[in-house]
C-alpha cells in the first residue's frame, strides 16, 4: 500500500510541475493565476457549502438514495452543459450550439426530476403493498 501511495504522490507532484512549467512559459501568467484563484474562491466559498447544505437537507428525506442519484445526475448534466451556455460571444464553431441549449438543458433536468419522482412513487407503493401483505 505504501508503494501505491508513494507512486501516486510522485505522479501528482510531476503533474503539478508540468502545470507550473506550462503557466511559467505563458506571456502573461497572471491571467491564469487570477482564474485559478477565482475558481478556488468559487469552489470553496459557493459550491462546497451549497453541496454540503443540500446534502444535509437530502439526509432527512425518506428516499435519500434516489434523491442523491437524481441530484448527482442533474449536477453532471449541468457541468457538461453550463460552460457552453455561459460562454460569452458566439461559439467558434457554428455547429457547437445548433439547438436551443438552455431549453434542452431544462428539459433534461425536468426529465431527471420526473423520473426520480416516479421511482419514488413506485417505491412507496411497493413498500405499502409489502406492509399490507405482512400484516
Amino acid at each position: 500500500m505504501k508503494t501505491y501511495r508513494y507512486t501516486l504522490g510522485a505522479l501528482g507532484l510531476l503533474l503539478i510541475a508540468v502545470g507550473a512549467r506550462l503557466v511559467a512559459v505563458l506571456p502573461d501568467p497572471l491571467d491564469v493565476l487570477v482564474w485559478l484563484g477565482g475558481a478556488l474562491v468559487l469552489h470553496d466559498g459557493v459550491i462546497a457549502p451549497l453541496v454540503l447544505g443540500v446534502g444535509l437537507l437530502v439526509a432527512a428525506l425518506p428516499a435519500r438514495g434516489l434523491s442523491r442519484g437524481a441530484l448527482l445526475t442533474g449536477g453532471a448534466v449541468l457541468l457538461v452543459a453550463l460552460p457552453l451556455l455561459v460562454r460569452p460571444g458566439s461559439p467558434p464553431n457554428p455547429s457547437a450550439l445548433p439547438l436551443p441549449y438552455g431549453r434542452n438543458l431544462l428539459l433534461v433536468l425536468g426529465a431527471v426530476a420526473v423520473a426520480a419522482g416516479l421511482l419514488a412513487v413506485v417505491s412507496a407503493v411497493r413498500t405499502r403493498a409489502r406492509r399490507r401483505r405482512e400484516a
